[in-house]
């Protein structure tokens, strides 16, 4: 299959792929973070946030899609792909994504706590690196940031987190 265009409607197709993720990650009491990579039309991995069930510091959702789809591809290098995630990356996800040579990133909600491509930190677009990752951020947004805030309300009022 040919490379798809990069549009809004692509985008939001696939980021609904990285929601529906998240929502699996909801459902085992998990930070609900999801996240697909892409190739030429197709998902080739996919991932959510298990660091709970895991008990795995770095099984956040984009580790686990790149491992997946490094695993499909049958190579560490994700050239001609694009990652999806409902959040934007941390340091350690973000520098993953710079290793793995993934050139585009597509994320919904900003993480002004932790973020390492637009809010904390810019890791993907550093020119000290040797390579850089096209952003496009704010994809379904406002459905990425209400699931994690609906999460983090529910633990607070549970007593957790």
């Amino acid at each position: 299959m040919a490379d798809e265009p990069f549009t809004l409607h692509n985008d939001e197709r696939y980021m609904r792929a990285a929601l529906h993720e998240a929502e699996a990650a909801l459902e085992k009491d998990e930070v609900p973070i999801g996240a697909v990579i892409v190739h030429n039309g197709r998902i080739i991995g996919r991932g959510h946030n298990q660091r709970e069930s895991l008990r795995d510091p770095t099984a956040h959702a984009e580790i686990l899609a790149i491992t997946a789809a490094a695993s499909a591809v049958g190579d560490w290098r994700l050239e001609g792909c694009t990652m999806y995630v409902t959040l934007e990356p941390c340091v350690m996800c973000a520098g993953a994504i710079v290793l793995a040579r993934i050139p585009r990133l597509v994320f919904g909600a900003r993480d002004p706590k932790a973020g390492a491509c637009v809010s904390l930190y810019q890791v993907t677009e550093d020119p000290r690196l040797n390579h850089r990752v096209s952003i496009a951020e704010g994809v379904l947004a406002e459905e990425c940031g209400d699931l994690l805030r609906q999460f983090f309300a529910a633990q607070r009022a549970m007593g957790k987190k």
